[in-house]
């Protein structure tokens, strides 16, 4: 099958760097060929480490591997993975696409795919379910291209991925109404600017591997297997590594496992140590619909708790606490994807106070016959904070 890619490939064209340009008016960033974009230190290491992974042949691996990571690289350019999450730098959406491809990989090693059938098999469709590995990882965020940033050219004109890699000087900006969650659907508008019909080809002849893929590039997680679950730990890795934490610590820990840890802090803490609804200060309020803990408060008590308990791997500071929480689906992200929520708590009395809240839902800590009363007042949100 690896054939299919052998064949000779024109390069894409592109402006000589040594041209000397002129200085570009404040705001605007010029676009850079593929090459200039993955000629840093850094991302040179991390294309060795991924070819290293692969064991292909220089050839194959820049037939399989390189072209789709220089269309990639191209479309990205020096957009940043998220607004003030992780990767939040000018060209963190390309370092995070690297990287997780290589934590994907480097996972991928220790499994045999697909599951359930025999060794024989799984040898036959290795290098395709490792390939696969590596553009789900690739292409998880790809969306957000298509909907969480507006990008102009110099002249007003809108660009959209869809037109190709940009190709002038060009700015862009965080769309205030765009949606957490649609990006993983905004992936198949995309991933063929990717992945090209001779890969296409190659993959759709293994259908086990074609429709985890699919399932992952449309954001369902939940029914693409193995594969899902690869591409999350790796997420979670990279991400880890961008805010301070462990990366090791992410690809090892099973998710669930993690996710029911970090349920079972909480809920010690709301029944120890946590005060809710009190009428002044309080370290949280439960209304009808929502569990709000101040932030602080309970990220310092819960790792400590978990700490207590013997379970490593905490992050060490806030910021990262909280993404652990929102990636495993425990904090309720604000309208722009951030964990944090800021609101002010009026009670009864009248006494009144702004704080920086995580939310929860109160189905998540207890059951319905265990739950507290609600809190006489009112929580009203201000805005998000990052």
């Amino acid at each position: 099958m690896l054939s299919l890619f052998q064949r000779k490939r024109t390069p894409p064209t592109t402006g000589s760097p040594s041209t000397p340009l002129a200085e570009l008016p404040k705001g605007l960033t010029r676009p850079e060929p593929a090459a200039s974009l993955l000629a840093t230190p850094r991302r040179r290491r991390l294309l060795e480490h991924i070819w290293q992974r692969t064991s292909l042949s220089r050839r194959q691996f820049s037939a399989l591997y390189l072209a789709p990571l220089e269309r990639y690289a191209e479309l990205v350019q020096q957009f940043p993975a998220s607004e003030a999450h992780h990767h939040a730098w000018p060209g963190g959406m390309l370092d995070h696409g690297l990287e997780i491809m290589a934590f994907a990989l480097k996972l991928r090693q220790s499994h045999l795919m697909p599951v359930g059938i025999t060794p024989e098999a799984q040898a036959a469709q290795a290098e395709a379910w490792t390939a696969g590995t590596a553009y789900a990882a690739l292409l998880h965020d790809i969306g957000k291209v298509a909907v969480d940033l507006h990008v102009e050219y110099a002249d007003g004109n809108i660009w959209h991925p869809w037109h190709g890699p940009l190709r002038k000087p060009y700015r862009f900006r965080y769309r205030k109404d765009r949606e957490y969650r649609l990006h993983g659907a905004a992936t198949g508008l995309l991933y063929t600017r990717i992945l090209d019909s001779d890969i296409l080809d190659w993959l759709s002849d293994y259908p086990d591997l074609w429709s985890a893929l699919l399932y992952v590039m449309a954001g369902q997680y939940e029914h693409a297997g193995l594969l899902g679950e690869l591409v999350v730990q790796a997420d979670q890795a990279s991400v880890a590594q961008a805010l301070g934490g462990d990366p090791a610590k992410a690809m090892t820990a099973p998710r669930h496992a993690l996710q029911r840890k970090l349920l079972d802090g909480l809920r010690h803490l709301l029944r120890q140590e946590l005060k809710l609804n009190q009428p002044q200060a309080s370290d949280g309020w439960l209304t009808q619909d929502s569990l709000w803990l101040v932030s602080k408060t309970v990220s310092d008590k819960l790792r400590a708790y978990l700490l207590s308990q013997g379970i490593d791997g905490i992050p060490s500071n806030n910021t990262a606490v909280f993404t652990v929480l929102q990636d495993h689906g425990i904090a309720q992200p604000t309208p722009d994807g951030k964990a944090i929520w800021k609101a002010t708590v009026t009670s009864g009395a009248g006494w009144s106070h702004s704080f920086t809240f995580l939310r929860l839902s109160p189905a998540l800590i207890w059951e319905a016959a265990e739950r507290p009363e609600p809190f006489v007042g009112n929580v009203v949100v201000e805005e998000s904070v990052s």
